[in-house]
């Protein structure tokens, strides 16, 4: 550890990070020093814009495009983070499709398209990144859920199944993966203030649902408790699904 930074000499990927949550988490980590891969789908203006703002506060970055539900796509991200920066010690798997749709409206090809990023892309990233974890021996994955995954709600058949798959995913390797000591952690967040394209409505689960702060989170929130997850405080924590929600969601 230097000047404070419990991260120096880490190096993180963060999927879906050029914008909202996926950003706030680059720059939280950034912040405790470790190295960040900034990974869009295929926005580069965005992921850009990550870069130069953890290299303005003094870290490492780089940026890599593609679609993390492409396996080729993910072995060039996990070649990218080792080639510039010497390995992978942290994975968050953020990137995720969200949207609405009845279910008598929604075609194999529209549940296919959630499922191939949100829960084939977690597996692909994984894939890709594992022998670097090992590697670490002290490696941190953590994987973004849903809070209707938790609550249900309607017109999200396929978002919520594939948001419920992540937290099956996450509880198995952290049995998988607890010999080679990386732990494996579901974070949750719940009516967090993000911008959204004027094309698109707010999520209905977020109108039948409230904060008991009364007011809503920022991606800022769910990065804090990432990146404490991913420091060397967390390492007896692991297969965890640990919510930030402002008490909109109370459960286990």
């Amino acid at each position: 550890m230097a000047n404070g930074k419990n991260l120096a000499g880490k190096v993180a990927i963060v999927t879906g990070a050029g914008r909202n949550i996926g950003r706030a988490i680059a720059l939280a980590l950034a912040d405790e020093g470790a190295s960040i891969v900034v990974n869009v789908r295929s926005n580069k203006d965005e992921a850009v814009a990550v870069v130069r703002a953890i290299e303005a506060n003094g870290g490492n970055a780089t940026t890599h495009v593609g679609n993390i539900a492409d396996a080729e796509s993910t072995a060039f991200l996990a070649e990218t983070a080792i080639r510039r920066f010497g390995g992978v010690d942290i994975l968050v798997n953020n990137a995720a499709l969200r949207g609405e749709q009845p279910f008598d409206q929604m075609s194999y090809a529209d549940w296919r398209a959630v499922m191939d990023v949100t829960l084939d892309g977690a597996f692909h990233c994984m894939k890709a990144c594992l022998p670097a974890l090992k590697k670490s021996r002290g490696g941190r994955v953590v994987n973004i859920g849903g809070l209707s995954a938790h609550t249900g709600a309607k017109d999200r058949a396929h978002v919520i199944t594939a948001k419920a798959g992540i937290v099956g995913f996450t509880r198995a390797l952290a049995h998988d993966l607890a010999d080679a000591r990386i732990t494996v952690n579901c974070v949750v967040p719940g009516l967090i203030g993000t911008p959204r394209p004027k094309n698109l409505p707010e999520p209905q689960h977020h109108l039948t649902h409230s904060t008991i702060f009364g007011e809503r989170g920022t991606p800022e929130d769910v990065a804090a408790l990432v990146r404490f997850i991913c420091s060397p405080a967390a390492g007896y924590i692991t297969g965890q699904i640990i919510h930030v929600n402002g008490g909109a969601y109370l459960g286990s």
